[in-house]
């Protein structure tokens, strides 16, 4: 429906620059002739009118309406009329072909055209000699010049909005992918490790596995549900957007719970008031803080985890600390993909980040994010 209305909408233009072309063709021709010492004769008008209003139909049929043009207007000035308005009409002609169509097939066409157009140099009632091909070659070259620049500019366009396209598909793709590994990577974590505590009590104390197991099962669910959450951006299923909220500092409780729950106590302390965040942050603040929690629970080993969150005016700040013995360098880029995906997290949204051993022990993770001024 809307190339139907684009296409109406150049037809329409088209027919206004035609008739206006017409009425310039009517009113222009015979003062051009007065002006040239010429006079017009039985064939001057209907030339021009033939050769104004093909260009009604000129970006449908560009080859078609050229030839037409190129026609009335070799017959106009082989026949002896003066230069005049027709001209212009030709002018219209040869940059359409230029501007629509491919260059091998419009330069043919064009070049069709001079040659067509020459031939009152030498043959009609008024041969003006080789001087007349300069100024007759102008009408071609530069409306060809000048179409050649504008289909080029707008392929240039539509090249750069096609890589923006892409460049938009990979940027989400990629965010997606960084969702999946923080909450598969956060929930195999705690499985595992809550695993581990179940086989090791299965055989002492199986009253107290089926604790651990519980806790397996709570999340294993907690991760699938987020992972649905997240995967609704791929899959457009607006049904998943109502089973779970979108993650952030508000789930931090069920998170420290889960930890917990995997041998890994946190503490939270908060400094400033409380209050709602942009989306984009509250997801960003609250995936450093679960992947911060997750590395704990691989590298730490036996560790107590604290969690500072800083409410300011501009900004809000997230520190994890423990009290292990420390990050242990994984393959990825500067000291394992978790780190460097909370980084580009942060970064995006114009806020600081920072990692690395803590000055007591442990590991320390800080990252601040800049909040929208209020308006």
């Amino acid at each position: 429906m809307d190339r139907n209305r684009s296409g109406w909408g150049h037809d329409a233009f088209d027919a206004v620059v035609a008739l206006a072309l017409l009425g310039i063709g009517l009113l222009g021709t015979a003062p051009a002739g007065i002006n040239q010492g010429l006079s017009t004769g039985r064939a001057t008008y209907p030339l021009v009118v033939v050769a104004a209003l093909v260009l009604a139909v000129r970006r449908r049929w560009p080859l078609a309406t050229l030839a037409v043009v190129t026609a009335a207007g070799t017959a106009y000035l082989v026949l002896g009329y003066p230069y005049g308005p027709i001209l212009l009409s030709f002018f219209v002609a040869v940059y359409t072909v230029a501007a629509y169509l491919p260059l091998r097939t419009a330069a043919v066409a064009g070049g069709a055209a001079l040659v067509a157009l020459l031939a009152h140099v030498v043959v009609g009632a008024r041969s003006p000699g080789l001087l007349g091909a300069m100024p007759a070659a102008a009408w071609v070259v530069v409306p060809f010049a000048v179409g050649t620049t504008v289909r080029l500019a707008r392929e240039s366009t539509a090249r750069n909005r096609v890589d923006e396209a892409r460049r938009l598909a990979d940027a989400e793709r990629l965010r997606v992918a960084r969702e999946v590994h923080d909450v598969v990577g956060h929930g195999l974590a705690a499985i595992h490790m809550q695993a581990e505590i179940a086989l090791h009590l299965l055989a002492k104390k199986p009253e107290q596995a089926e604790a651990a197991l519980t806790a397996i099962s709570r999340t294993s669910k907690e991760a699938l549900d987020e992972l649905r959450v997240t995967l609704t951006v791929v899959r457009r299923d607006e049904a998943a957007d109502e089973r779970a909220p979108t993650p952030g500092l508000a789930q931090l409780p069920e998170l420290r719970e889960r930890l917990a729950g995997a041998g890994v106590p946190v503490i939270v302390e908060v400094a400033g008031e409380a209050r709602t965040l942009p989306v984009a942050v509250d997801l960003a603040a609250y995936r450093v803080v679960q992947e911060s929690l997750t590395n704990v629970l691989r590298h730490a080993g036996p560790a107590t985890a604290t969690v500072r969150l800083r409410y300011a005016p501009t900004e809000v700040a997230v520190e994890v600390t423990d009290t292990g013995r420390g990050q242990v360098t994984g393959p990825g880029p500067a000291g394992g993909y978790g780190l460097a995906g909370m980084r580009e997290r942060v970064t995006a949204l114009g806020g600081s980040f920072t990692a690395g051993p803590g000055p007591g022990g442990g590991f320390r993770v800080y990252a601040t994010l800049p909040l929208e001024e209020a308006a």
